[in-house]
């Protein structure tokens, strides 16, 4: 499955692919212009402490939340802290109750943080859950979730609540859950909902303007080509197309006209086997067809391509190169500037201002990073 690092539990049988990274609710329906550059990367002021699969959301404020992640294995960070584009630096915040890597972060209506599950240690999950107060500054432990989840997908619903669908519950080839439940954000609580008609991780979720969730890909002794749509009315799941290419640890994002670009990943041979592909899902006929390759393989990215304010779709990690699809072109063009490496799972967070903030991640050796950047379209 995954070749053996010397640290990271990214990188041992479990190799999450973190949902984690930081969820941005649907962007409003934009007018797409076509013709504009790709954009430009530029280095900004580092974190206070390197870190990988950590989680990072936007708050009310226009500050960004950076919480836990992993400086290496078996050194998980229960610190918080925020970054405030005014001053494009990093302060302090609350510790969460528990060190946590691959967990959940979901920014809910009343601008408090659910964050929830996630690993505690190399082979243990949690199901404990806390809120994040961005008024104090401070995390507060609530109800746990019906199961132990880490590495789970965390969708805002039309109606305020959280679907939390997935994830692990050990460290194995068999940890894959194929069960979903609820948070409730008026009682604080989590509840069953349906359950997925395979166990996949590494799948990708993606909030449709029907407000039915797209569950695409991910792998469960090996890969799934399949993919399944949640309905909130109901509280299940249905099976919807196949994958052209079936793929884990891929990146997808909400087009302007209610299409999925799923893009890069890997295939059975992970780190031997990214992939360059794309495909678009178009919900009205619920098949998958061929989209322009990336300029470069990819994977362990960020569940969520991030939306810009032209209707274009940015696609970062795993490369030095970050690129941006065009629904205009159908193409992927190649962003001005590189980073430093081909870091892995980092998380990327839009700003008020349509900027993009990039942070973290690890190479392929046991080092994480506090470096950030900024993309500017």
């Amino acid at each position: 499955m995954t070749r053996s690092r010397p640290f990271l539990i990214a990188s041992i049988t479990i190799s999450f692919a973190i949902a984690a990274v930081a969820f941005h609710p649907p962007a409003p329906k934009v007018e797409i212009s076509a013709g504009s550059s790709a954009g430009s990367l530029m280095p900004a002021s580092p974190m206070l402490e390197p870190r990988s699969a950590h989680s990072a959301t936007l708050l009310p404020d226009g500050k960004v939340l950076i919480a836990g992640g992993m400086r290496r294995n078996q050194d998980f960070y229960k610190s918080a802290e925020l970054y405030d584009p005014a001053t494009g630096k990093f302060q302090s915040t609350g510790e969460m109750s528990l060190g946590r890597v691959g967990h959940i972060a979901v920014l809910l209506g009343s601008g408090k943080v659910l964050i929830a599950g996630g690993w505690i240690s190399s082979h243990g999950t949690t199901d404990s859950a806390e809120l994040y107060d961005p008024a104090t500054g401070k995390f507060t432990a609530i109800s746990k979730m019906t199961t132990r989840r880490a590495r789970a997908t965390a969708t805002l619903l039309a109606n305020g609540n959280v679907l939390i669908a997935t994830g692990a519950d050990h460290d194995g080839p068999d940890a894959a859950l194929a069960s979903a439940e609820i948070f409730n954000a008026n009682t604080l609580r989590f509840q069953p909902t349906g359950s997925l008609h395979r166990p996949r991780l590494g799948q990708t979720a993606t909030l449709l303007n029907d407000g039915k969730v797209l569950m695409a890909g991910g792998g469960h002794g090996g890969l799934i080509g399949t993919a399944e749509l949640y309905d909130p009315k109901t509280g299940t799941f249905s099976e919807t197309g196949s994958l052209i290419t079936p793929r884990h640890k891929h990146t997808a994002g909400l087009l302007p006209d209610g299409c999925v670009l799923i893009a890069a990943g890997s295939d059975e041979r992970d780190w031997n086997g990214n992939l360059n592909s794309a495909e678009i899902y178009d919900p009205r006929t619920g098949k998958f067809t061929s989209a322009a390759n990336l300029n470069a393989p990819r994977f362990k990215l960020p569940d969520e391509a991030v939306q810009l304010p032209s209707g274009k779709l940015l696609v970062a990690g795993g490369s030095k190169e970050a690129e941006v699809f065009d629904p205009a072109s159908g193409k992927f063009a190649v962003v001005s500037g590189q980073m430093n490496d081909r870091w892995h799972y980092i998380s990327e967070t839009r700003l008020r201002d349509g900027s993009v903030l990039l942070a973290g991640g690890y190479p392929n050796s046991d080092q994480t990073t506090a470096a950030t950047w900024i993309y500017r379209p």
